[in-house]
């Protein structure tokens, strides 16, 4: 029987090497002020972002909130961002802009994250899109270079976890509890090299929020990401927002 990372892996799998490595598709690819590295390596190369369409910015990592001065280094970061998403025809959710916010949190709000994609960031929380039932994890800059370049990413098939949580929430008590409780039991790396599928009552009982929290939380356990099964749910979230597909699609 194939598991939900069985399926999206060989959706995705470009090729195989000899060693089992895959190369997968990559079909969002979002980067934020930390990525001025992996543009250098680009640059450097003399090669264009392979993918302008499938790759969007996001200022977020180094962004201040409440209204807080920007420090002239990081306000040089967020330039840079903004500077190679313009040279580089990518839609960049800037400084200034309304959508902008946590890097994780603008791609399902913009229905940018959907289920069955594979989006990668430079952010170990990428596991938090997960929760569309999307396969979703952080990379490296050398990563992140190689996804601008070929909007592709070499990588190992983790093990598989199914973690299944069942019964109904007690008054205050919410997804990250059921993450806490977890960690509490297995360990802290107690699910090192394991993608892993969340199911039960308890989980479709979430909202998409408390998904997102779950998932995000996966790395605390030491997963390599975390999924859960998309239902009526998550297409009622992702339904009419601005990315997301309309009418027959």
């Amino acid at each position: 029987m194939s598991t939900l990372l069985d399926k999206l892996w060989d959706t995705h799998e470009v090729h195989r090497r000899a060693d089992g490595t895959s190369l997968l598709w990559v079909d969002r690819h979002l980067v934020h002020e930390g990525s001025h590295h992996a543009f250098a390596k680009l640059a450097s190369r003399d090669l264009k972002v392979a993918e302008p369409s499938l790759t969007y910015g996001v200022v977020d990592h180094y962004a201040p909130t409440q209204g807080k001065p920007l420090t002239p280094a990081i306000a040089r970061m967020i330039n840079t961002l903004e500077a190679n998403s313009a040279a580089n025809h990518i839609l960049c959710f800037g400084q200034g802009d309304p959508r902008q916010g946590i890097v994780h949190v603008v791609g399902p709000e913009q229905g940018l994250t959907l289920p069955g994609l594979l989006i990668n960031c430079g952010d170990s929380h990428t596991s938090t899109h997960g929760a569309f039932g999307a396969l979703a994890f952080g990379i490296g800059a050398t990563e992140v270079a190689h996804v601008l370049a070929t909007q592709t990413i070499w990588q190992k098939k983790p093990k598989s976890m199914r973690i299944t949580i069942s019964g109904k929430f007690g008054p205050g008590v919410g997804a990250k509890d059921l993450a806490l409780a977890w960690i509490s039991r297995l360990g802290s790396d107690g699910a090192r090299g394991h993608a892993i599928e969340y199911d039960g009552d308890a989980v479709r009982g979430l909202s998409m929020e408390g998904r997102m929290t779950l998932c995000n939380l996966s790395i605390e356990g030491g997963g390599r990401f975390g999924m859960i099964a998309p239902d009526e749910t998550t297409l009622a979230y992702v339904r009419g927002r601005p990315f997301a597909p309309s009418g027959a699609n």
